[in-house]
């Protein structure tokens, strides 16, 4: 074997090691990915549980988990933005919830007001809407 040939056989091996090595860094990466999206379905899932029950675990375990699998997922990423355009009054607070800083009082209150208008179809009826207005006119006179 002359000179040259070794190294060509050094380079060739040099080029093999080099791919095992990616092959290997994708696969890894590939592993990880799947199993943070099955953490996060499983944190949805418990979410899920825990929705129906009083004190309010439920809707940040969901977020929590809705996040993990749509970083690490590009079809539920696909699917979450379709039906962000499907359904965007639906999905617009959990998007709120799921920026760097969430305004998870102004998300509660805003849900809470949405729901008090669908169980309480009269406006008369509507105990917060009316207790907010109270609270605003008394700060203002107070600040007055």
């Amino acid at each position: 074997m002359t000179q040259r040939d070794r190294k060509v056989a050094r380079r060739l091996s040099s080029l093999r090691r080099r791919r095992l090595a990616f092959v290997l860094r994708e696969t890894l990466a590939r592993l990880a990915r799947a199993l943070l999206i099955a953490l996060g379905v499983l944190i949805i899932l418990a979410g899920a549980v825990l929705t129906p029950l009083p004190g309010h675990v439920g809707l940040p375990l969901l977020v929590i988990g809705l996040m993990i699998v749509l970083r690490n997922s590009f079809q539920a990423r696909r699917r979450f933005i379709r039906w962000q355009k499907r359904h965007p009054k639906l999905i617009f607070p959990i998007r709120r919830l799921m920026r760097r800083e969430p305004e998870i009082l102004l998300v509660a209150w805003q849900q809470l007001l949405r729901s008090e208008k669908l169980f309480l179809r009269r406006p008369a009826w509507r105990v917060l809407k009316r207790g907010r207005k109270t609270v605003r006119r008394w700060l203002r006179k107070r600040t007055a």
